[in-house]
């Protein structure tokens, strides 16, 4: 029998390297690394447990690093199933999920541990703590309540049972999506099928086929082929079909009707949240999701969202007048379809401001943004970006950075995964490979996963960029900064751990706004032949177009974050026929443009289903509103103004969760936020 020096040195995941040591890993190491950090947990445990007197170091400082080390093993492996996915490590990967759930919800209910700390939160000693300590102290009992901590033993027991099967449920939602996505091709030899797309799109199908060793051009759902069928592609039926496809993904409809069908999870995910809710005493889901959140009551929700739609229905409805009168007069289109609304919007914006989106991507190749990106960073927070070798990578298109302050010491790293690909989940996000923590005297910087879907580059050009896909790198690089320049050494507030959900996008919004000026359009674009930036014209006309079409734009927000947030105000469970109605009453209050009754929009719905918005969808908008506000601060004094950059960084950025969100954002901006600064930004009044 191997002994647990031999296991660590074969296992890649109980490595004590700084950095993942991805060219090693296998999936077989999953089992037994998993096995070993929960037995590791456990004795620290038992080792707080039986001590008589509990200080600091005793009993927080042992749980944050034997946490950290399962987080770091069990979070390359949730990494690698998102970006890398194969059936050996789906293998692995549910049975590990299960063991990893289960500790944790065994560990939320440890009366005896919640016991230990209660007592501890009583004493001198806590009274002496840091303000960031302190907060740690207060989320972990906290957490022990929302954990079921309270509850007799049967409820105890079916809470835990529940939080098990839903994390599996999650799991299985997105894989579903990400099977039904890769399920769908077309394949076209015909040149004159795909009319009107421009010769980037036309590059990435033809490069599809070839890797299918087929000729001619390969259609997917990935979404830079979606989009750009939906946007460009004149024949109206292959946009129909196309769109039919995408929009019944892993559902009971569309051609791979039944085959990944989301629909009973729904009904189960929905069910499962509700009686957890109810077991804990909330009256329904969104109660519980609120007590971590900044937003006070359902009430207070459900108002701002009110107020916004009664904002901008308005815009919409004249945009969507416009849209149709452009379709009708311009282009003999007849009725909108849902299929010809990108179509139709592309054509009408290329008519007003002159400029598309196409015709500015040789502008924006992504070598080119990412040295604008690090400008703007060295310019507002003093922070340099170089790119260094990391011991290994999961694909070869992945890149490593790291940053240095203005005294030239490194302060975090980063990966960088930015093309869409097979096994790879769609959607663009920032996750946590190591979190910023103190041991010993030693302190172990952050590194962030910084991952997006941008089509990649082919053999006759470089990968270029959309304007769209510049705000989504901008936006992953706040998530990023807000993890990375923590100064908060404990991993359970620093970063964006233990920020209210409906705060955790301010920085990554805030960060978008850099793209929406003059100045910052002048350091992201260069023409990838001739090296030239884009003219002032056209960087005025692509200014102007932040306001075009935004009431679609935001109604369409608030139909996603309404839907998002009526599901779970229910008392009693919805059936799938009910979930489908709530949102055709979403859409009867909201929405201008209805979708067909074959759609099947929440079986993707991925943010409420298999990832954290779960009646926090409206965060998106919410957070809009703080990161307005917060940038409104820098334009009054200017773009790049360091010392407003050095006061969000102190004030927002490197604290963390460790105080409340309200709090840091008053601390920075003098006041609590306002509503007008989003308003105007997208041209509507306040």
């Amino acid at each position: 029998m191997l002994s647990f020096v031999e296991i660590k040195a074969m296992n890649a995941l109980l490595t004590d390297a700084y950095l993942p040591a991805f060219s090693a890993f296998s999936a077989a190491h999953v089992a037994p690394a998993v096995r070993q950090l929960l037995g590791d947990f456990a004795q620290c445990v038992h080792a707080i447990l039986v001590r008589e007197l509990h200080t600091w170091e005793s009993l927080f400082a042992p749980l944050e690093a034997v946490s950290e080390r399962l987080n770091h093993a069990f979070g390359t492996v949730e990494h690698l199933h998102r970006v890398c996915d194969s059936e050996a490590l789906r293998e692995v990967y549910g049975p590990a999920l299960e063991l990893v759930t289960e500790h944790a919800s065994a560990l939320m209910q440890n009366r005896a541990l919640y016991a230990v700390m209660q007592r501890f939160a009583q004493s001198g000693e806590y009274a002496g703590l840091s303000r960031a300590q302190q907060t740690l102290v207060q989320h972990w009992l906290r957490d022990f309540k929302l954990g079921g901590v309270a509850l007799e033993a049967s409820p105890r027991e079916r809470f835990r049972e529940i939080n098990q099967e839903l994390a599996q449920l999650a799991s299985e939602f997105e894989e579903a999506i990400m099977d039904a996505t890769g399920a769908w091709s077309l394949h076209l030899t015909e040149r004159a099928a795909l009319a009107g797309l421009p010769d980037s799109a036309l590059a990435q199908l033809r490069a599809a086929a070839e890797a299918k060793e087929l000729p001619g051009w390969l259609l997917t759902l990935h979404y830079p082929s979606y989009s750009a069928l939906l946007t460009y592609a004149e024949d109206r039926a292959l946009r129909a079909e196309v769109y039919r496809a995408f929009a019944t993904r892993a559902s009971d409809q569309g051609p791979h009707a039944l085959r990944f069908d989301n629909g009973p999870r729904i009904e189960k995910i929905l069910r499962l949240r509700l009686e957890a809710a109810q077991l804990l005493g909330f009256a329904h889901a969104a109660d519980e999701s609120l007590a971590t959140k900044m937003a006070a009551s359902s009430e207070r929700v459900m108002g701002f969202l009110q107020q916004l739609v009664e904002r901008c229905k308005p815009a919409g409805l004249a945009d969507l007048a416009e849209l149709r009168a452009f379709a009708r007069s311009e282009l003999k289109l007849g009725e909108l379809e849902p299929w010809d609304v990108s179509f139709v919007s592309e054509r009408l914006k290329a008519a007003r401001f002159g400029v598309d989106d196409e015709s500015l991507r040789p502008y924006f190749p992504l070598s080119h943004v990412l040295n604008g990106l690090f400008a703007v960073l060295a310019r507002v927070f003093a922070i340099r970006v170089v790119e260094a070798s990391a011991p290994s990578t999961w694909h070869s298109d992945v890149r490593f950075f790291e940053l240095y302050n203005a005294q030239q010491q490194r302060v975090a790293s980063f990966y960088l995964d930015p093309y869409a690909r097979d096994k790879k989940r769609e959607g663009a996000w920032m996750d946590v490979c190591r979190a910023r923590r103190r041991e010993g005297g030693q302190l172990q910087l952050p590194v962030a996963y910084l991952v997006c879907n941008f089509a990649p580059p082919t053999s006759d050009t470089p990968a270029l960029l959309t304007h769209d896909d510049v705000l989504t790198l901008f936006h992953e690089f706040g998530h990023g900064l807000h993890h990375m320049l923590t100064q908060i050494d404990f991993p359970g507030v620093g970063g964006i751990d233990g920020v209210e959900w409906d705060a955790i996008e301010l920085p990554s919004q805030f960060m978008e706004n850099f793209a929406w000026q003059r100045e910052g359009l002048a350091l992201l674009s260069q023409h990838w032949q001739n090296g030239a930036s884009l003219p002032a014209a056209e960087a005025t006309q692509l200014l102007a177009m932040r306001k075009f079409q935004a009431g679609l734009h935001l109604l369409r927000q608030l139909e996603f974050a309404l839907f998002d947030f009526r599901l779970h105000l229910r008392s009693e469970a919805p059936g799938l026929s009910e979930v489908l109605s709530e949102l055709e009453q979403v859409r009867d209050a909201v929405s201008v443009i209805r979708a067909p009754a074959w759609a099947r929009f929440p079986h993707s719905f991925s943010h409420i289903f298999g990832g954290g918005y779960a009646a926090g969808y409206y965060s998106y908008l919410w957070a809009e509103v703080l990161s307005a506000d917060a940038f409104a601060a820098l334009l009054e004094r200017g773009v790049f103004d360091s010392e407003v950059g050095k006061r969000f960084q102190q004030e927002i950025l490197s604290v963390g969760g460790s105080r409340p969100a309200l709090e840091s954002f008053v601390a920075f901006r003098g006041r609590e936020p306002e509503v007008a600064p989003l308003l105007s930004s997208y041209g509507l009044a306040a």
